[in-house]
């Protein structure tokens, strides 16, 4: 065991002393850092998949080398066993008296000499050589044993990429996908504070317009206000009204909020941070609708609801200038 540990070592190489700093923060803080774009954690999970792999390849082929140096090790072995065997067996039956015996019924001191260093140098060579090749034998096999721990290893890794290349993915597609938010949109969204008004077995309870609308002089549901709030809380700070009389749809209700991309009135996405900003605010919403009690968002021409996910939408106005939520 001590041996198998010993090289696993060899082969893993030292052990880092800390864990580098992420190379996005000069100071090394995480909370220093930019918000990655969902786009590049894909990127970057692609590229850890795609080095797994390349691997894990690797170290089959590895596998591979070692098994046939076991093999041919094994093959010197079997070579030199029968000489062994010889060995072993006339010492067993004559013993060491009995080989001295026979080296001394040499005709000559000469013939002497010449049996017992040819008998003593037979067996230092066989035992070298026996010696030898088990010593590359067990060599190659622990090596085997620490290949095959690495295989299972970057198997194990390869899987791990997998997933968390599929959980990108998916997380992209929640959010509209790449053509919808043109990779412009944060990877996380921080977690909002569950809205009160939920029954026991998960239902919204239907609520009335009672609270006062900060947006307006008009009224808003207690739900409405709690995302309100927190959507705030979540740094969204530009421009938003909410109450709105008149129609048959939420702002009436005091259930939906519009949330511009400007910092007064509205006007149409036309930049990087005007686009981005749409996108991270209905990912939020979005992603926190379980917490929230989402009914709808729309954006930029679609709507998402939780049961269907992100639709084509055309009405009075396509909203690319601001996004609507509306609550249960």
């Amino acid at each position: 065991m001590a041996a198998v540990l010993a090289a696993l070592a060899v082969l893993a190489g030292p052990a880092p002393a800390s864990a580098a700093p992420n190379p996005s923060t000069p100071s090394g803080h995480e909370e220093d850092a930019e918000p990655q774009l969902l786009t590049d954690v894909i990127e970057l999970t692609n590229r850890k998949y795609t080095a797994a792999k390349a691997t894990l390849e690797k170290s089959k082929k590895r596998q591979v080398e070692l098994a046939l140096e076991v093999k041919r090790a094994q093959d010197e072995l079997d070579a030199l066993a029968p000489q062994v065997s010889e060995i072993a067996a006339q010492s067993y039956r004559t013993g060491r008296i009995g080989a001295m015996a026979m080296l001394l019924e040499s005709n000559s001191p000469d013939s002497f000499v010449q049996r017992a260093t040819g008998l003593d140098e037979l067996n230092l060579v066989n035992s070298q050589k026996l010696a030898e090749v088990n010593a590359v034998k067990s060599r190659a096999e622990l090596a085997k044993l620490a290949i095959d721990a690495e295989v299972r290893e970057q198997q194990k890794q390869a899987a791990i990429m997998a997933k968390q290349k599929r959980d990108a993915d998916k997380a992209l597609a929640l959010v509209g996908g790449k053509g919808f938010t043109g990779g412009l949109v944060s990877a996380t969204s921080p977690v909002a504070r569950v809205a009160p008004g939920r029954d026991a077995d998960g239902d919204w309870k239907p609520e009335s317009c009672s609270e006062n609308d900060p947006t307006t002089s008009g009224c808003i549901t207690p739900r409405t206000l709690h995302a309100y709030k927190e959507v705030k809380r979540a740094g969204f700070n530009r421009f938003v009204g909410c109450y709105r009389s008149g129609g048959p749809w939420e702002h009436p209700k005091g259930r939906a909020c519009d949330w511009s991309l400007q910092k007064s009135g509205f006007a149409p996405w036309h930049n990087n941070d005007t686009r981005m900003y749409g996108n991270n605010l209905a990912a939020f919403l979005i992603r926190n609708a379980d917490r929230l009690g989402i009914y709808y968002v729309i954006w930029n021409r679609q709507i998402w609801f939780p049961a269907t996910g992100w639709k084509s939408y055309s009405g009075p106005s396509n909203h690319t200038d601001h996004v609507h939520m509306s609550l249960l």
